[in-house]
This record gives structure tokens, C-alpha cells and sequence, in this order.
């Protein structure tokens, strides 16, 4: 059986040939023109360093530490120990109500005389009990639930009070207030959203627990578009301060 051999091309056609290779080969060197065709991007600018101003003047000094704020948790006078270990065996209006006790002795009352007025008042009337709710989360990553109230005053004003149980004995953990326009727990943390000055905006404050001195503190704060859940478009990203 003779092999199959590959034929000479004729003359005429092995010119076009070498023309339409010649061809094609340009183009791919040259870069294609056609709709959908790759096209070069040009040159990728050098990035560079940032120039830093007044590089000779001395930074500010770290602001002093607030102490105040580290103090530890605060046991809440005049409650019982709770030998189960269960902070929703505890009544919060009964926390809320002993905790404006401790408060007035110290007198550093957390409220006008018109909220504390109504307070006193929310077992006869609870429809305008400025006390929410109460909540409960673990706060402290230990498996167990801390107790959250919430206490609305004057200026829509909301005060958020955190408890623990410690030994059985009921201990405050936070106390913030704010404008807020959504409060949230996320992953241990407590949220609050407040209005921003700029329209638009709004500030979220990140209160995270301290292990060391076992209190809830501000982790951070970021200035942020208004999410959907307070009735404005969603972020881009957030400007943070810390």
C-alpha cells in the first residue's frame, strides 16, 4: 500500500497562502480592530507613595485614658440573688425601679421627674410605661443570656441599661443613651444607630464586651449612609472614627 505524502502546494497558491499568514500574523502583533476585538488599556500608571504634610512637626499626644468608663460591672442594690443562675427569673421593671433607687441616693438620677413619674406608673398603666420590652442575649460570650431594657424619656431620648448575673447578683454592664433610630445585637455586640448631622448619614456605635473589666465599652464608631432599616437607601461604605 504506498504512503500518503503531503503534496507540494502549486505556485500561485502557495503565494496567497504566505500572503493571508502574513496577514494574520500582523494583525495578532498589531492588535485586532474588529467590534469585540481585545484592544490595549495603555500604560498602567506608577503607583506612588503618600506625601505626607508638615512631616517635621511632632504628632499630638495620646489623649488621656477614661478610667471612669473601666470602673467594672455595678451591682444593682436592693434586688435578690438569683440562685438559678437565670437573669429572665428577674423582673426588669423591678431592675429598672431599683436602679433609679441607687441612682437618686447617689443623686445622679438617669431622668427627668416626668419619665420617673411615669415609670412609677407602669404597673397601673403600661400603655404609656416608657420602659420596652425587655431583651435578652448573650452578651458576654459565656453561654448565657444578659438582660437588656430599654427606657424611653424626653427628646426621643433612649436609655440602654445591659445586666449580668455575677455570683447570683444582678450588675449593670452598660449604660448609653442616644436618638437611636435601631438598637441591634451582632455576634455579642450591641448596635446603636443614631441620626448624623449630615442628611443622610447616620452614626453606629459599637459597644463590645471587656473580659478584662467585665463591662460592655465602645469598640468603635462609624459614620455610614442610612441603612434601609432606618428608611433611607443602603451604604457604600463607612467613614470611621475610633
Amino acid at each position: 500500500m504506498p504512503l500518503l505524502r503531503s503534496l507540494p502546494v502549486p505556485g500561485p497558491a502557495r503565494a496567497t497562502a504566505l500572503a493571508v499568514a502574513t496577514v494574520s500574523t500582523a494583525a495578532l502583533l498589531g492588535g485586532c480592530t474588529g467590534t469585540g476585538a481585545p484592544k490595549s488599556a495603555g500604560h498602567t500608571p506608577v503607583a506612588s507613595a503618600p506625601a505626607q504634610l508638615w512631616p517635621k512637626r511632632p504628632p499630638a499626644p495620646p489623649p488621656t485614658p477614661d478610667t471612669e468608663s473601666y470602673t467594672g460591672p455595678t451591682p444593682v442594690p436592693g434586688l435578690p440573688e438569683v440562685s438559678s443562675g437565670d437573669i429572665r427569673k428577674v423582673s426588669a421593671l423591678s431592675v429598672v425601679n431599683a436602679q433609679d433607687a441607687a441612682d437618686a441616693r447617689a443623686s445622679a438620677p438617669a431622668f427627668e421627674d416626668a419619665t420617673l413619674k411615669k415609670i412609677a406608673r407602669c404597673t397601673d398603666a403600661p400603655k404609656s410605661c416608657p420602659v420596652r420590652a425587655p431583651e435578652y442575649h448573650d452578651l458576654t460570650g459565656d453561654g448565657k443570656d444578659e438582660l437588656i431594657i430599654g427606657i424611653e424619656s424626653g427628646n426621643h431620648i433612649l436609655t440602654v441599661w445591659a445586666y449580668m448575673l455575677k455570683n447570683g447578683v444582678v450588675n449593670r454592664i452598660l449604660d448609653t443613651a442616644g436618638t437611636a433610630t435601631a438598637v441591634e445585637v451582632a455576634e455579642g455586640d450591641l448596635i446603636m444607630r443614631e441620626p448624623a448631622d449630615k442628611p443622610g448619614y447616620e452614626t453606629r456605635t459599637v459597644h463590645a464586651w471587656d473580659a478584662k473589666n467585665q463591662i460592655m465599652v465602645i469598640r468603635e464608631t462609624e459614620y455610614d449612609r442610612r441603612t434601609p432599616s432606618s428608611g433611607s437607601s443602603a451604604s457604600p461604605g463607612p467613614e470611621r472614627t475610633r
